[in-house]
């Protein structure tokens, strides 16, 4: 089954609401959740959200999937049309992986997280939140889980219409937010940029997002999230309004920790690092087996953890505590010349001196 392409008209006009936004794109909007008071810049913008993180945000660690929520609750707010399709198990590091055989099963989620059941209640669609299971039939709590990229190949292809009612793809793909940043070389591995890859795959485009934490422990604070996703509804109502949105490439906004009460630094264009930032190890546990082991790298000049990339993205985040934004694109040929040039440097100025600053 081919692909619902969007409509350029769609992806050209900015709505009503977009116009109202002052040239920074930082007016203050309602952010009450089901609010109709103030400009709401992304009215008549329908919105997918996947995530690789699921869609249970049941862990203490807020690692499960709260994130999605965050974003879900601030693009409703700023008036757009949002529909969640994401993994029904944590998918973290699965990259573009994709399923090839068996079923599928979109189930709704009927009793939402504690706090956010009214987020969406003005959109036209209500917000409907959908965990994707590889099962013939309901999905149970031990059910195997779609890939990311599954989650967003469904929902354009065949999900948002037979669902939602959505006869034509959406307007855009956010995917996350994520419970850790996704930078430099891990990024081959993240499921939240993998699945906003699967969205240019067909033509539409999407924006990941990803949370930096508290590396003293394992949680993720809520702070981060609202905070990251409060920057995305403005940055996303600002590409909107210069006609930016673009399925040419993929865009991966990196947010910091700002927990303890640090303002973000300004957004700063970046490109995806070299260096390592999670380490992989395998120890031998028996003749056959080998524990997987994760952790984070520390700077040493020479080791793989060294960033040799003068303007990553890893750099900006944790040396500078600036919003780091990097294109991202499904091609992989070496050699070839930076595409759409033109596009890039629309969206870059955008970045550098018109984006949204917390």
């Amino acid at each position: 089954m081919s692909s619902m392409k969007p409509t350029t008209r769609r992806l050209a006009l900015a709505s009503a609401g977009a116009v109202l936004l002052a040239a920074a794109g930082v007016t203050a909007y309602a952010t009450t959740p089901g609010g109709t008071t103030g400009p709401r810049p992304l009215a008549g913008m329908r919105i997918l959200i996947s995530n690789d993180d699921s869609m249970q945000a049941a862990k203490a660690s807020n690692s499960d999937g709260l994130g999605l929520y965050e974003l879900r609750r601030a693009m409703c707010a700023a008036g757009a049309d949002v529909v969640v399709m994401a993994p029904w198990q944590v998918q973290s590091g699965k990259g573009t992986a994709v399923t090839n055989g068996g079923v599928l099963t979109a189930q709704r989620r009927t009793a939402l997280p504690a706090g956010y059941e009214d987020d969406c209640a003005q959109a036209p669609s209500g917000g409907p939140v959908y965990g994707v299971c590889l099962a013939d039939g309901p999905c149970t709590k031990d059910s195997p889980s779609a890939t990311p990229a599954d989650t967003v190949k469904l929902a354009l292809r065949a999900g948002l219409k037979a669902k939602a009612g959505w006869s034509e793809a959406p307007d855009l793909v956010l995917t996350g937010i994520n419970s850790g940043p996704n930078v430099s070389a891990q990024v081959n591995d993240s499921g939240t940029v993998g699945a906003a890859v699967a969205a240019i795959d067909q033509d539409v485009p999407a924006i990941a997002f990803s949370s930096s934490g508290d590396e003293t422990n394992t949680t993720f604070p809520r702070i981060n999230y609202r905070a990251n996703a409060e920057f995305g509804a403005r940055f996303v109502a600002g590409l909107r309004q210069r006609g930016l949105l673009t399925h040419e490439f993929a865009l991966k906004v990196d947010y910091p920790d700002v927990s303890a009460g640090q303002r973000a630094g300004a957004p700063v264009w970046t490109r995806v690092g070299h260096g390592q930032v999670v380490w992989h190890a395998y120890e031998q546990t028996g003749e056959d087996s080998f524990a997987i082991g994760l952790g984070l790298c520390e700077e040493t000049p020479g080791d793989p953890c060294t960033e040799t990339v003068e303007d990553a993205d890893s750099t900006a985040l944790f040396r500078d505590g600036r919003i780091a934004v990097a294109p991202v694109t499904a091609d992989r040929t070496y050699g070839v010349k930076e595409p759409h040039p033109e596009t890039l440097r629309g969206i870059r100025r955008y970045v550098e001196h018109d984006a949204p600053r917390d």
